[in-house]
């Protein structure tokens, strides 16, 4: 299951002077709150609030003359408690890992701020000794690396100047996208990034963040659908949910770089007569798409009425699915850049159609990260990046809480074939079991793939909802063991659900990692439940049980 992420945010200065242009540009930009009926705070007022803390704090934000920020999330709690989340540039140039989130009390009073790093910049140069067709080069050589075997095509790189504050001292670095199609037309990717002085590679990443999957369709049964009429037709497009729709890729496949697309794999809106959609086999094309257009219907409803998120970006607008994406295509992916799902029907052997309800969840809470803490896909916040996915949406599996596809702590289970060899993708109640994935932290779980590293938080949440040792849940048998031997009572998948969402949306951010996951948890679980509370205790307990300490 994957996601292709891209970023295009326009700078937004700010410095000592001049904050009252900087204060009107946010306030244009913001959304416009919907009106309340309690005496909360607005996001207008959380972004004002925001720019007079940035002021007076600019020095302990590391904030200067030469630095400018743009909002990307603000929350309100429902006591009035401010949240802004904030991107960074410096001399106009992205900042990775400049991200910083302002807590302000609710009189709009600076309480706090979480910073993704600390380090100040200043930089002696912003012109590059690489240039950036050399940049282009190598980031299209490591491409190549690490599909071998494969005889790509249309591969092609574009290399953005940036600040990379996240791995050390900052310093002006090249982050290249480099993209291309395998032999089957599918899309390949990989963000690169390089030291704009020397050349060497400081990081890379897949851009499009996969774990393959399979399914059948329809594994949910029959499900209510909310439909549009359309003259003597339906169309499979929710009014509910945003305007939600699911359309027919067709086999076709995208052929995009750097977020500008020169062709898109269509999304044909699915129509049909009577309302009553596909027959359950994969023989009919509707089948799929009601199982895509279902799991945006519960992972919809499950930020909406659990947490109280309105849609995936949290302004209200609908997402949109496609199915039948390429030619035996193993994946599943979120793509910023369309703002939509996009589904594979697996290569029948090991995978079929990827369109189940954990995989949707999955995939859309990936959108969700974006919007939010942007965890940088590589190291271990990669391996946060992923568990977020998983545990979350997990969560809508259960939320959904269908008798075709009970709940359960198996990723992907209902997609996969004989032919993969596992009953599932991953096992949050003990990772290894996979062969690959960690039940533990260590220094070296950073090293690991993403969807390896993950495993450390899956079984944190695990443990914090069910606890360790024996049992069996919804007919499936688990058995969860314990790095340091104590034996744990879990607190309920609900609590784990909204601590959890909690320290994403309020606390983390683009750099954070297991250390730093354990903060926001606990940080959340006070907020939540107080300091010192047997959840705020059980959150310390099963991080401690994983080795996080």
């Amino acid at each position: 299951m994957s996601r292709i992420r891209q970023h295009v945010r326009g700078p937004r200065r700010i410095a000592t002077a001049g904050i009252a242009a900087t204060t009107a540009t946010l306030l244009a930009a913001a959304l416009s709150p919907a009106a309340h009926a309690d005496t909360r705070p607005t996001r207008v007022t959380a972004i004002e609030n925001a720019a007079s803390a940035l002021v007076a704090h600019a020095t302990s934000l590391g904030l200067t003359s030469a630095e400018g920020t743009s909002v990307r999330d603000v929350i309100v709690d429902k006591d009035g408690t401010q949240h802004v989340r904030y991107d960074r540039t410096y001399r106009h140039l992205p900042v990775l890992g400049g991200d910083f989130i302002v807590h302000l009390t609710r009189s709009g009073a600076y309480h706090s701020a979480d910073r993704a790093s600390r380090s100040r910049i200043s930089l002696a140069t912003i012109v590059p000794e690489v240039s950036a067709p050399k940049a282009a080069d190598l980031a299209v050589n490591a491409l190549r690396a690490v599909n071998l075997g494969e005889r790509l095509k249309q591969v092609k790189a574009r290399p953005e100047l940036i600040v990379d504050a996240l791995h050390g001292t900052p310093r002006l670095a090249w982050r290249t996208n480099a993209v291309g199609q395998d032999s089957l037309g599918n899309p390949v990717a990989r963000t690169v990034l390089t030291d704009a002085r020397t050349g060497a590679q400081i990081d890379a990443w897949d851009s499009i963040e996969t774990a393959t999957g399979d399914g059948k369709s329809l594994y949910s049964g029959t499900v209510p659908l909310e439909t549009t009429q359309s003259g003597s037709s339906y169309q499979l497009k929710d009014p509910t949910r945003g305007n939600t729709y699911t359309g027919d890729a067709e086999g076709k496949t995208d052929l995009c770089f750097f977020g500008i697309c020169f062709s898109r794999a269509p999304a044909t809106l699915f129509t049909d007569a009577d309302n009553h959609w596909g027959t359950g086999a994969t023989a009919d094309r509707a089948s799929a798409a009601v199982d895509a257009q279902y799991g945006t219907n519960e992972t919809w409803d499950y930020y909406r009425y659990v947490h109280g998120r309105n849609g995936i970006a949290g302004d209200g607008k609908g997402s949109y699915n496609r199915v039948h994406y390429g030619s035996n295509y193993n994946n599943a992916f979120w793509d910023d850049s369309c703002f939509c799902m996009t589904y594979g029907d697996g290569d029948g052997t090991t995978f079929g159609p990827l369109v189940a309800l954990d995989v949707a969840g999955h995939e859309m809470t990936h959108g969700v990260t974006s919007k939010t803490a942007a965890l940088t896909y590589s190291g271990e916040s990669g391996g946060l990046n992923e568990a977020t996915s998983d545990i979350l949406g997990t969560m809508v599996e259960w939320y959904a809480n269908s008798a075709s596809d009970p709940g359960d702590y198996l990723i992907g289970e209902k997609i996969v074939k004989p032919g993969f060899g596992q009953p599932a993708l991953r096992f949050m109640d003990k990772p290894s079991k996979d062969g690959n994935s960690a039940d533990y932290w260590s220094s070296s779980v950073g090293n690991l793939d993403v969807h390896y590293s993950s495993g450390v938080a899956n079984h944190f949440a695990y443990l914090l909802a069910e606890g360790s040792g024996a049992k069996t849940i919804n007919g499936v048998s688990y058995n969860s063991p314990t790095s340091n031997g104590s034996t744990l009572t879990g607190i309920g998948r609900d609590k784990v659900g909204k601590i959890w969402y909690r320290a994403l949306t309020v606390y983390m951010t683009s750099s954070t990692n297991y250390a730093g996951a354990r903060t926001a948890t606990l940080n959340a679980a006070k907020d939540l439940y107080g300091a010192g509370s047997a959840e705020y205790n059980a959150v310390a307990a099963a991080w401690s049980a994983v080795n996080v300490n």
